[in-house]
C-alpha cells in the first residue's frame, strides 16, 4: 500500500484487493460487474489468478480529504487444491480481503473461514469485507443474515449482500473495503466493527 501525497494535488493510493470464495460463488461476476457494469449469467472458470484495476474516490476522515484509490483486484480460482498451491504469492501484499459466499450454498459460508485464514497467515490482520453474492435468488436461501452477522463478528469483518446480476450493493462492497484500507493505515491493529452495509 503506497500514498502519493504532491503539493495541491488529490493525494493518491495504491492498494490490493483480494477475492476469495468457493468456486462458483461469483467472484469473477463481482469484480465484472464493478469494474465494466456488466453481467454475463455463463459459468467461466477463473484459471489461475486475474488481475483488475478500478480507481475511486475515498473520503480519508483523517486527512479530511478525498484520496484517489486505484484498487488492484485479484481474482482467485475457488478450487481448494489451488489454495495452498497460490496463497503466498495471491496474498503477498494485500491490503484487504472481499471474501464472497453464494447464498443457496449453505457450505460456501464454511469455506469463508478457511480462506481469511490462508489470507491472514501471509498478510497478517486486514480488513475483510464479506459478501453473500446473488441475493437475486432469495426464494432459495440457505443462508440467513443473522449467520452471516456472527462470522463478521468472530471475524471482526463489515458485510453485506449483493447480486452481480441486479448489481445490488455491489459498489457497496467494494467501496466498503476500500475505505478501511484507507482509514486503517492510520490505525493498523485496531481492527473494524462488524457491521451491516
Amino acid at each position: 500500500m503506497a500514498l502519493n501525497m504532491q503539493m495541491g494535488a488529490v493525494p493518491k493510493m495504491k492498494i490490493k484487493v483480494c477475492m476469495v470464495g468457493d468456486s462458483g460463488v461469483g467472484k469473477t461476476s463481482l469484480v465484472r460487474r464493478y469494474v465494466m457494469d456488466y453481467f454475463d449469467d455463463r459459468y467461466i472458470v477463473t484459471l489461475g489468478t486475474k488481475i483488475t484495476k478500478k480507481r475511486i474516490l475515498v473520503k480519508d476522515n483523517v486527512l479530511g480529504t478525498p484520496i484517489e484509490v486505484t484498487m488492484t483486484l485479484w481474482d482467485i480460482m475457488g478450487q481448494e487444491s489451488f489454495r495452498e498451491l497460490l496463497k503466498e504469492s495471491y496474498f503477498y501484499g494485500a491490503n484487504g480481503l472481499i471474501a464472497v459466499m453464494d447464498i443457496t450454498q449453505a457450505g460456501t459460508l464454511v469455506g469463508i473461514r478457511h480462506w481469511t485464514d490462508l489470507a491472514q497467515q501471509v498478510a497478517g490482520k486486514i480488513p475483510i469485507h464479506l459478501v453473500v453474492n446473488k441475493t437475486d435468488q432469495r426464494d432459495k436461501a440457505t443462508i440467513l443474515p443473522d449467520e452471516v452477522a456472527n462470522v463478521a463478528r468472530e471475524l471482526n469483518a463489515t458485510w453485506c449482500m449483493t447480486s452481480a446480476k441486479t448489481g445490488e450493493h455491489v459498489e457497496d462492497a467494494f467501496l466498503s473495503v476500500a475505505t478501511s484500507i484507507v482509514q486503517n493505515r492510520f490505525t493498523k491493529g485496531l481492527g473494524l466493527r462488524p457491521r451491516k452495509l
